[in-house]
């Protein structure tokens, strides 16, 4: 959020007038309650838009403007592709637009979820799938001597729980394993979450 231009705003809709004895460039007071109000209003809807919020068939410019350049993209089989905003590695979502080849938004949500997780097919889906899924991880281990490696996700369950969704990968690159564990960032020093 441009905290300047809602500032900006704020002091010509709601008759911002300089503080006396204080630089006008650092103070500004609200002349009535009614701006107080109106301003606090502003600022929290400025903050606190709803990312998963869009206009089914709306450009994927909008959802640009409004969340900035997406930090990865994956072609889709259908000569679309998927914009990913994650918050990796140390938050706990990733929101994914599937945009069509025309360039309007087909679909948003927040992947890093068990409803999304949910979907991932043991046996059938590679690394390609996760990473088109889910997004780059929050981190890999390789484990040599299980010809295995392991890409963990840090996502919230149930708005409590701070777990780590793990997909298990053989060698060739296929799914063999998924499972969720305690997320050790986010335990506290007794080891409850």
């Amino acid at each position: 959020m441009d905290t300047r231009n809602s500032f900006a705003a704020a002091r010509r809709s709601f008759a911002l007038k300089p503080d006396s004895g204080k630089t006008p460039a650092t103070s500004w007071r609200l002349s009535g309650a009614a701006g107080v109000g109106a301003l606090a209003a502003l600022l929290l809807a400025g903050c606190a838009q709803n990312p998963l919020a869009y206009q089914p068939g709306a450009n994927a410019a909008t959802l640009t403007a409004r969340l900035g350049q997406p930090s990865e993209v994956y072609p889709l089989a259908d000569g679309g592709k998927r914009l990913m905003w994650t918050t990796q590695p140390f938050g706990e979502t990733t929101v994914a637009a599937d945009v069509a080849a025309d360039g309007t938004v087909q679909s948003v949500r927040q992947v890093l979820q068990p409803n999304e997780f949910a979907k991932a097919q043991v046996g059938i889906w590679t690394e390609h799938d996760v990473l088109t899924n889910f997004g780059r991880p929050e981190e890999t281990v390789s484990m040599p001597l299980k010809n295995q490696e392991v890409w963990s996700y840090r996502y919230q369950e149930g708005g409590t729980w701070k777990l780590l969704y793990n997909f298990y990968f053989d060698r060739s690159g296929v799914l063999r394993m998924t499972q969720k564990s305690p997320d050790s960032l986010n335990q506290n020093g007794d080891g409850v979450l």
